[in-house]
């Protein structure tokens, strides 16, 4: 049986300048170019679902308020009787 994969190459392109810019911050943090990549893919998943919730946050906000719900008392009352 084949052992399973457990990375994959990807290969990206960018403009002349910003490869240099991205090898010195390597350089510089003492990481290779696989390992950069993968945090900051991490920190902007990590940031893009924060934004995300944030924004679901401010919707039900807005829901609720439309629906006369402004504090937990007003949460509870809906959640434990029932209106």
């Amino acid at each position: 049986m084949k052992p399973k994969k457990t990375r994959a190459a990807v290969t990206i392109s960018m403009p002349q300048d910003m490869a240099e810019e991205y090898d010195k911050l390597a350089k510089r943090l003492a990481k290779n170019r696989s390992v950069l990549f993968r945090e900051m893919f991490l920190t902007y998943k990590r940031q893009s679902l924060k934004e995300e919730f944030q924004e679901l946050q401010t919707y039900g906000v807005a829901l609720a308020q439309k629906k006369g719900i402004f504090t937990e008392s007003d949460v509870e009352k809906l959640v434990f009787e029932g209106h």
